[in-house]
């Protein structure tokens, strides 16, 4: 596949070379604009096995100065609860007739919310839901009784997260349009959060490399 010039810039510019923090911020903030506010993303290998129950990285997060984008946020609720869900500004709300909906393939949505009273009728969906990451838990902190609360939480920027096969987290911290210290402040918080779940049966290193990259890259690798 062939790269465009501006990728190929950029990823000599980004190099092998491991950043500080800042640096490594200001390497992508010089980095070629594509046409659109490209994310910033976050991701931190760890020495963790993944086969491991009590090895999981598994939470949600709200960073200080969100990440920047705007989701869609369906709920799956009835009765004074999808109400609370739509004046805290859900996309889609419904019971039975969005559950049939998702049931068909529409999966027109970024972050799937659930009262737990509805969760006995979502449950045959896991198998649709689970591999896209939609499905909703309480570990991943989108199945609540407090909805109003919730949806406005997730429209602010709050996001699941959980390490994938590889032992790795991949976190959303913002736009490249972020002034540098909203970045700073998000990317500190993001490693915190990480850093405060190390499991207690990891010895030794516990992060073994921070990366921070574009949508369109560069991808540069920071020491914290």
């Amino acid at each position: 596949m062939k790269r465009s010039k501006r990728s190929l810039e950029n990823k000599q510019k980004a190099g092998l070379k491991t950043f500080s923090l800042e640096d490594g911020l200001s390497v992508l903030a010089s980095a070629k604009s594509a046409k659109f506010d490209e994310s910033v993303d976050m991701h931190i290998s760890l020495s963790i096995d993944p086969k491991q129950a009590d090895q999981q990285i598994r939470g949600t997060m709200l960073l200080p100065h969100g990440t920047g984008d705007k989701p869609v946020i369906a709920v799956v609720a009835d009765g004074k609860n999808a109400e609370e869900a739509k004046s805290a500004g859900a996309t889609k709300v419904g019971s039975k007739d969005l559950i049939e909906e998702i049931k068909s393939g529409k999966l027109d949505f970024d972050v799937l919310l659930a009262h737990p009273s509805m969760m006995r009728d979502l449950a045959p969906l896991g198998r649709v839901l689970g591999p896209r990451g939609l499905m909703p838990s309480p570990k991943a902190g989108t199945v609540s009784s407090d909805l109003k609360d919730t949806v406005s939480e997730f429209l602010k920027g709050k996001q699941s997260f959980r390490n994938d096969d590889g032992g790795n987290v991949h976190l959303k911290v913002g736009k490249k349009s972020f002034k540098k210290g909203h970045l700073l402040e998000n990317v500190q918080m993001a490693h915190a959060t990480i850093k405060s779940m190390r499991p207690s049966s990891v010895k030794g290193t516990y992060m073994k490399k921070i990366s921070l990259s574009l949508t369109m890259g560069p991808g540069v690798k920071v020491e914290m």
